[in-house]
């Protein structure tokens, strides 16, 4: 009898982000604020998370910046966001949320912290916390397998990398 392989892990992380994004997105819009197309919402999370250079969102997220662009002017035509001169680099702009878009993010994150409290009270808090733990963990660089499924080792997939980003918050 052939074993049975557990859901890989990818799937799982997609279905929980599905969960929270879905239940952000539907509260977000009984409180009255626009809609965000799945795109919006990785541009507005980046953001929130201080990744306000365009270029540096579409590196994270394995897009173009002429996509992220397109996604970014979207979101200003909410009146979100406003764009102005990088100040480091005269060539580009940085995304600076408008007073709207500041009061979306605390309406958003305040809905993220009683989407958890409801998690917590469906499958409980320590799952919670040690599902939190296990995902902040260090994974180390993306591992890149060959024809052989053995890792190679002086390969690394560009922008691939796990981030340091995912350090445990407070």
């Amino acid at each position: 009898m052939a074993e049975q392989r557990q859901t890989p892990v990818i799937i799982s992380l997609l279905r929980a982000f599905e969960w929270f994004d879905e239940g952000l997105q539907r509260s977000m819009q009984a409180r009255g604020w626009p809609p965000l197309t799945r795109a919006e919402s990785m541009v507005m999370i980046h953001v929130v998370q201080d990744m306000i250079r365009p270029s540096d969102i579409a590196r994270n997220l394995g897009q173009t910046r002429q996509a992220v662009h397109r996604t970014i002017g979207n979101i200003a035509e909410k009146g979100l966001f406003t764009l102005e001169p990088d100040p480091d680099d005269g060539r580009g702009i940085i995304i600076v949320l408008t007073e709207q878009g500041n009061a979306m993010r605390r309406d958003a994150q305040r809905i993220v912290h009683l989407l958890q409290d409801q998690l917590e009270s469906r499958i409980g808090k320590g799952r919670v916390a040690r599902m939190v733990d296990a995902v902040l963990e260090e994974w180390g660089d993306a591992v890149v397998l060959g024809r052989d499924d053995r890792p190679q080792n002086d390969a690394v997939a560009t922008g691939m990398k796990v981030r340091a980003a995912r350090k445990k918050r407070a």
